[in-house]
């Protein structure tokens, strides 16, 4: 098939919905499929994809369906996928009004949108509930709706939405099979040798917790153990700029708590740097404000890289996650229970080898070329109809 993916952003820029896009392109390029991907200019200039990219868009306004459109009707698509999330597109409704005139530019080629969350657009001030209702239109004008994660998929099938398949995301980062050991791993980066690390991948966002688990570290050195904090990747989203205040609140924790030596900042690596710095760490530390969910890329990353994990429950039941054999789960904002956690975790050999088993075996749900089978199978089903 012929199957184009569109996308708010896309590599060079870090940000997770480029990154599952430019994997999800590479893994339906290899089951023979051709693939291109549609994105806006700001990497304009870029020559390192393996899939073709074509940035056309200059804004994602009402200037983009024109723009998109003209360029797809010369490719000639025989699907489309649309990788949603409102971020990604500067918090602006233009792409969730596309599908319905995308027909004049695609013809009858399957269009399906892949929510990587129901976070609603901005559009305007007191849009109110036209912000919801976007979201809303944008799934029923779709012929096929993907959504990552269970709790996407309850609240979607309680609106009626039938044409409706759950795909996780995998890793954005694949660990390469020839990783140092952490000695190594922390020499290569400059990290700490004499003490336990703790981990944290991904952007500075108030769901993701930071300052709850700043909270945890500083109680457990009051406790007397010697601990450090790796944050590891970039610390704002380009896509996402409303994050530098949470992140600026966050440095200045760090003071207050008396952190400075004992917090470690990676910033933008290349993924082989990523991969070591996860080699680096003995625990991955996610407390999610709203509960660990397969919607996050951050999580998928721990896990393939073979990493004990504490998250926070989810607020719907995951059966794949297990608790005490693949993942510990605490209490979302709750240092104490974090600390707790992190301490069991790293004062128990036996509990950290059982979760990094457990851990790398339920990766394996999230291969790639497991992702890409079951889009191809989204796509096949649509144009049989």
């Amino acid at each position: 098939m012929r199957l184009a993916l569109i996308t708010g952003e896309y590599p060079p820029l870090p940000g997770g919905v480029g990154d599952y896009t430019r994997e999800l392109a590479r893994a339906l390029q290899a089951r023979g499929h051709t693939v291109a991907v549609w994105t806006d200019q700001r990497g304009m200039g870029d020559a390192g994809s393996p899939v073709p990219v074509h940035r056309v868009v200059r804004r994602w306004d009402l200037t983009a369906w024109w723009a998109l459109g003209r360029s797809l009707r010369a490719w000639r698509p025989e699907g489309v996928l649309l990788q949603y999330q409102a971020a990604a597109y500067g918090l602006g409704g233009a792409m969730n009004l596309w599908p319905a005139l995308a027909r004049r530019w695609i013809g009858d080629a399957p269009l399906v949108v892949t929510f990587h969350d129901l976070r609603v657009p901005y559009l305007f001030p007191k849009a109110g509930p036209l912000r919801e209702w976007s979201m809303r239109f944008l799934a029923r004008a779709a012929d096929g709706v993907i959504v990552t994660n269970h709790e996407d998929e309850l609240r979607l099938r309680a609106q009626g939405l039938r044409a409706l398949w759950r795909i996780p995301i995998g890793s954005n980062i694949q660990p390469p099979p020839d990783l140092p050991d952490p000695t190594e791993a922390r020499r290569r980066l400059g990290l700490p040798t004499d003490r336990p690390l703790v981990g944290f991948f991904g952007f500075l966002h108030p769901s993701k917790g930071f300052d709850v688990l700043l909270e945890a570290i500083a109680a457990l050195r009051r406790e007397g153990m010697a601990i450090d904090l790796v944050h590891i990747g970039a610390s704002v989203a380009p896509s996402d700029p409303s994050q530098r205040g949470y992140a600026a609140a966050c440095r200045r924790r760090i003071r207050e708590l008396g952190l400075e030596d004992a917090v470690w900042e990676t910033g933008y690596r290349p993924p082989e740097e990523i991969s070591l710095a996860f080699a680096a760490v003995e625990v991955c530390a996610l407390p999610y404000r709203d509960g660990v969910s397969f919607r996050r890329g951050t999580l998928m990353a721990a896990l393939a890289h073979g990493r004990a994990v504490v998250s926070t429950f989810p607020r719907v039941p995951i059966p794949e996650l297990r608790e005490g054999e693949n993942i510990l789960l605490i209490p979302p904002e709750d240092p104490a229970a974090l600390a707790r956690a992190l301490g069991r975790v790293l004062a128990e050999p036996e509990t950290r080898a059982r979760l990094e088993e457990g851990a790398r075996r339920l990766a394996e749900i999230f291969a790639w070329e497991r992702i890409a089978a079951q889009v191809e199978e989204v796509f096949r089903a649509l144009r049989a109809r």
